[in-house]
């Protein structure tokens, strides 16, 4: 039976009994590799062993002990939650949670840090934190997360223990959304299947109107994209949706921090920020800028994930496969066009996308990558 913290993992059972077989043994391995794709729960995973370790009952993981709940809402001294607004961690950053690591747990068994975002790291700040690692004191527990153990250095993965999450089947991803957020069973297995397993993305998809909406003009804009004008549009449309996902997220995040900032030193909304606080509220803003350009980076990586499924659905149709498309909704659409065009154009469709991803994520100019890629995913000449 699963125990209440590791409930939210979905489809994972294998990492499951692997974990809480390390929690009952009672002294598990200092360092720890958690991986796995997007969506597959990597943060929850490590979230959910933090909880087991520290929980005062037997067996552990009981969910609902003072120490399993502080962990679970990330309240927890002893537990440090780390992830960074920036592309990638500074050494700065990294020397710093060294430091924390040298603290002794207070009212916990173990102490424990969390990096959620491992590989963002850069070579010089895994350097630094690769001695923490190797020599913790008593008690300490490092738990890194990324999406593939390639993600993270050699020297990093050889001294850690690895545990690595699949991709849930949609029908786990849907029976954790009934069960959890109380959704309708076909509600929740259509954002299961559209998000690709996603936990996070079907969440979002099934309760978000709106968030339905733009992914279904991702999806569709091949279907509307026939002409070089229509593809220059295109490619401004994915990235004007872009920034207002990432607008819309971090427009609000600030403005609650610049409230909050405002109110620890006793200014009113519309009081004048002294001089000597100038600096703080600088910092805030700029830091914001940086989450902002991450956050837009984020959300066009989703976005042109989305546009993926529209391609590996006709290739699906073109080549016969027995399988339930992603967007089984557009079916009849699918088809028409997948009859219109050859195989070795839909795959190489799908290549152009993932290159375009690639080409992004080395900073190149967004518009002009999406202007590129938008005119390589027109119509075979001669076929529509």
């Amino acid at each position: 039976m699963i125990r209440p913290v590791f409930a939210d993992l979905a489809g994972q059972e294998r990492v499951i009994s692997t974990l809480t077989a390390e929690v009952d043994r009672g002294n598990p391995t200092h360092a720890w590799l958690v991986t796995g794709p997007p969506g597959s729960g990597r943060t929850t995973a490590a979230r959910a062993f933090a909880a087991a370790l520290q929980c005062t009952q037997t067996p552990a993981g009981c969910g609902q002990c003072a120490n399993c709940k502080m962990v679970m809402n990330s309240e927890h001294p002893d537990v440090s939650f780390v992830s960074t607004d920036k592309f990638e961690y500074q050494i700065a950053d990294v020397r710093h949670l060294i430091t924390r690591a040298q603290e002794s747990a207070g009212t916990g068994r173990w102490r424990i840090i969390i990096i959620e975002d491992a590989d963002r790291m850069s070579e010089r700040s895994t350097n630094v934190l690769l001695k923490a690692i190797e020599e913790p004191p008593a008690k300490m527990i490092w738990i890194l997360c990324a999406p593939s153990p390639a993600d993270v250095l050699v020297t990093i993965r050889s001294r850690c223990r690895a545990v690595n999450l699949s991709v849930p089947a949609a029908q786990d991803v849907a029976d954790l959304l009934v069960r959890r957020d109380g959704l309708e069973p076909e509600q929740a297995m259509f954002a299961a299947r559209v998000s690709q397993s996603h936990i996070g993305v079907a969440r979002l998809l099934a309760r978000d109107e709106q968030a339905r909406i733009q992914r279904e003009k991702v999806v569709t804009l091949p279907l509307r994209t026939t002409t070089l004008p229509q593809a220059m549009a295109a490619a401004a449309e994915i990235s004007k949706l872009a920034s207002e996902r990432a607008e819309n997220i971090t427009g609000t995040d600030l403005q609650n921090k610049i409230a909050q900032l405002r109110h620890a030193n006793g200014l009113g909304l519309e009081e004048n920020i002294p001089a000597g606080l100038r600096g703080q509220f600088k910092a805030l803003e700029d830091d914001a800028k940086r989450f902002a350009r991450r956050t837009a980076f984020d959300a066009l990586d989703r976005t042109l994930t989305d546009l993926t499924t529209f391609f590996r659905d006709v290739l699906s149709i073109q080549l016969h496969a027995d399988i339930e498309l992603i967007n089984e909704h557009l079916r009849e659409k699918l088809e028409r066009f997948a009859a219109a065009q050859s195989s070795e154009k839909s795959l190489a469709q799908l290549d152009a996308i993932n290159e375009t991803r690639s080409r992004l994520a080395a900073n190149v100019n967004q518009l002009m990558a999406l202007e590129a890629l938008m005119t390589r995913l027109l119509p075979q000449p001669g076929r529509r």
